[in-house]
């Protein structure tokens, strides 16, 4: 197995993101991982961007940092979430008591691929992995 070193980066301002692309690139990094974050998900644009920008793919949470140019997410579906959230609302609305309520994890994880992105950093998407993914960005 190849040897994988993990540099990890915070940023709390889009100049920070921006700091942190050029350190990644003098430190010869690979591939962006985004973790959920608030400020993050909110810069998914900018993130991708700097990432198509000094060529390294670009791997998110959630599906919305792909739409905007991201190359893929592996995370929970937020439209999914949303809706089981609206359950729990209807259950304390109709008198549940909210600690009573059970914790859940998201169940529908989606896998979604953008493919102009992968040709612009001259990327091949195995097939094996196109054919799981959920949806494929054209």
């Amino acid at each position: 197995m190849p040897y994988m070193k993990i540099l990890p980066f915070q940023a709390r301002t889009p100049q920070e993101i921006e700091n942190a692309f050029s350190t990644m690139t003098k430190q010869n990094a690979g591939a962006v991982f985004v973790a959920i974050d608030a400020f993050l998900n909110q810069q998914g644009g900018q993130i991708a961007d700097l990432a198509t920008k000094y060529r390294l793919p670009s791997v998110f949470t959630l599906r919305e940092s792909v739409d905007v140019g991201g190359l893929m997410s592996y995370g929970p579906s937020l439209s999914d979430c949303y809706r089981r959230a609206a359950t729990y609302v209807d259950k304390i609305l109709k008198g549940a008591k909210p600690a009573d309520l059970p914790v859940e994890q998201p169940t529908k994880l989606e896998l979604v691929i953008n493919m102009k992105t992968a040709k612009a950093l001259g990327l091949t998407i195995p097939q094996s992995v196109l054919l799981r993914a959920d949806e494929v960005i054209q």
